[in-house]
């Protein structure tokens, strides 16, 4: 959904006997003006779920872990917190995979995932979930779930050349930027001789609505804190971000790039051996062909 009353006819179409809700974010804020909106517009998909359906809910997020379903439909909710139902425990990372156990009930089962991200530990408590109340054993979803490497655009690690890649290029939102940032943290080099950089190469953010160059530079003021080598920022609301990290730092490099070419080629000239690099920004700005050309010119 993007726009108000959108899900309701969505939802009514699909007929759905479950929903899930990750979180409250600021995706789509530009067109529906407030979080507060956009937490009644998720809601809305009770509107086509079926009598006696369940609603999952991220039960760590601010605006999901105090929520009931409406009347005649079933609240589960899921996280790291002891309230929810189904709960992650002993979470850890091992070569840069999160793992963790996934507790329901007396039931405890060890996960480990082939998707990078913290988040992504609560993506897949919730699949577990579904699968759990869907009649599929948790155990058995959980060896499925430890074979899933994830989409195209959405944080694929490519190892070309000596450079670890890192492909977040679909799409972004203040909260995925951040937890795309994370990922580049804690990489380690593709050339275990060479010590290598991160670099994070951000695009622009977009439907963020007038607040959209606070939201900017305000990645820039997480960054800032972090062991990030250099930023490239592309676009004119990405300039917000390396205004962020001038502000409160000067340990990071930071380059600006208005188009696409000009890009690619700084890339071509400052890439090298051992180097993990992150890309990132909204679809529109076509980071997704930028990632190609590297992989190519790097293979």
């Amino acid at each position: 959904m993007s726009e108000p009353g959108e899900l309701t006819v969505i939802a009514r179409i699909a007929q759905v006997d479950m929903a899930v809700i990750t979180n409250i974010g600021l995706s789509h804020i530009e067109q529906l003006g407030t979080q507060d909106n956009i937490y009644l517009e998720k809601m809305s998909i009770q509107d086509g779920l079926k009598p006696g359906g369940i609603l999952f809910l991220n039960g760590d997020d601010e605006w999901l872990k105090r929520t009931k379903a409406r009347k005649g439909f079933s609240t589960v909710h899921y996280g790291l917190s002891e309230s929810c139902s189904y709960r992650a425990a002993d979470v850890c990372t091992v070569d840069g995979y999160p793992s963790f156990t996934a507790v329901h009930g007396d039931e405890r089962v060890p996960v480990r995932l082939q998707v990078m991200g913290a988040h992504q530990i609560l993506n897949a408590l919730v699949a577990l979930a579904v699968a759990d109340k869907s009649g599929v054993p948790m155990e058995e979803a959980a060896k499925t779930l430890s074979q899933f490497t994830g989409f195209e655009g959405r944080q694929q690690i490519y190892r070309e050349g000596g450079l670890t890649i890192i492909d977040d290029s679909y799409n972004a939102s203040p909260v995925s930027m951040k937890a795309a940032i994370d990922i580049l943290v804690s990489m380690k080099p593709a050339d275990s001789c060479t010590e290598g950089r991160r670099i994070a190469v951000l695009a622009d953010m977009k439907e963020l609505g007038e607040h959209a160059p606070r939201f900017h530079y305000e990645i820039g003021e997480y960054l800032a804190e972090l062991p990030v080598d250099m930023v490239v920022a592309y676009g004119e609301l990405a300039q917000e971000i390396a205004k962020g990290i001038e502000a409160h730092t000067g340990g990071i490099s930071i380059y600006r790039v208005s188009d696409k070419e000009e890009l690619t080629a700084f890339l071509d000239r400052e890439l090298k051996t051992g180097d993990s690099v992150l890309f990132k920004g909204s679809n529109s700005m076509k980071l997704g062909e930028v990632v190609k050309h590297v992989r190519q010119y790097h293979h």
